[in-house]
């Protein structure tokens, strides 16, 4: 299965339960206020939430007098491009670094140590030699558990004693990777929201001990969130955003949910890229994201 045909059979539960009938409502419809209102109800029911809704609307509103469109079919697309723009990524992921380092944070429970292995495959599989770091080092048996998905895709990985400082353990992983070679770091990072200012001082030190390892190291820090939440795991998020100085978004399980919308306010209400989506349970399913090709995914008629 290509790349775009596994993100559509990802989506499909997204697609089936309300942008299939966004799609046949607006190809269908005449363009006019019963059709924008319908269609910012459908965006809502869609979990976009009812302010990125109103917006939509009258972005579409705008590019249908702008460019003088009449038909349903022409609103639609200038549906599709409105939406993957709203979700373009201003900057592009930095890998410029040697090593490049990602910090991985997230609440427990929304897949973060699944997502790092999955993130290694990926890169291993674009001929990345890729090092993980146990970093988590409160939760229990979390070094364990990173230690046997790294068996599995056959990657070292760093980890010092449980309760052990995280960024020790960041330090010392990209000091081997370094004299190893290796172009890509991932990290396991913070777990949990204990307090504000101690994960903001567990992040800064952590990123301060990468550039004491190798000041030519770039690090990007990846928030984890569930999908399956939709709007509250993006309320969720922003807590860990105003502590953790995040640069961008891995959403998993967005096959698991028909309310995908969540997707198209994350950059909106957190002002962060996503980076990654999760669209399956196998090691390929966690896919690079990109704006274009998920809208055409959203829309497609069929997989």
């Amino acid at each position: 299965m290509g790349f775009f045909e596994k993100l559509g059979e990802g989506l499909k539960k997204t697609r089936d339960g309300i942008f299939g009938g966004i799609m046949d409502m607006v190809n269908a419809g005449e363009i006019n206020d019963e059709l924008y209102e319908d269609l910012e109800e459908q965006l809502i029911l869609a979990d976009t939430g009812a302010d990125v809704a109103v917006k939509l609307v009258e972005e579409l509103r705008n590019a249908v007098k702008k460019q003088h469109l009449k038909t349903g079919t022409e609103a639609l697309q200038a549906l599709k491009i409105i939406v993957a723009d709203r979700l373009k990524a201003e900057q592009t992921f930095n890998l410029n670094g040697k090593p490049a380092v990602i910090l991985v944070i997230g609440v427990n429970g929304v897949g973060k140590t699944t997502s790092i292995a999955k993130l290694a495959h990926l890169y291993k599989d674009k001929g990345k030699k890729v090092m993980l770091a146990a970093g988590d080092t409160f939760r229990a048996a979390a070094a364990e558990q990173l230690s046997v998905w790294a068996d599995r895709i056959d990657v070292p990985v760093v980890k010092h004693a449980e309760g052990a400082d995280p960024a020790a353990v960041v330090f010392d992983a990209v000091t081997s990777a370094t004299a190893k070679g290796y172009d890509i770091v991932i990290c396991d990072t913070a777990g949990r929201l204990h307090n504000k200012k101690h994960l903001m001082d567990e992040l800064a030190k952590i990123s301060r001990s990468v550039t004491k390892a190798n000041a030519d190291a770039s690090v990007e820090t990846m928030l984890v969130l569930d999908a399956t939440t939709g709007q509250n795991a993006i309320n969720q998020a922003a807590q860990f955003i105003e502590a953790a100085n995040a640069t961008g978004i891995i959403l998993t399980k967005l096959d698991g949910t028909a309310k995908g919308g969540a997707v198209i306010s994350v950059k909106d209400k957190l002002g962060l890229p996503v980076r990654f989506v999760g669209v399956g349970e196998h090691m390929d399913d966690l896919m690079e994201f990109d704006s274009a090709a998920f809208v055409d995914a959203l829309f497609m008629s069929e997989v």
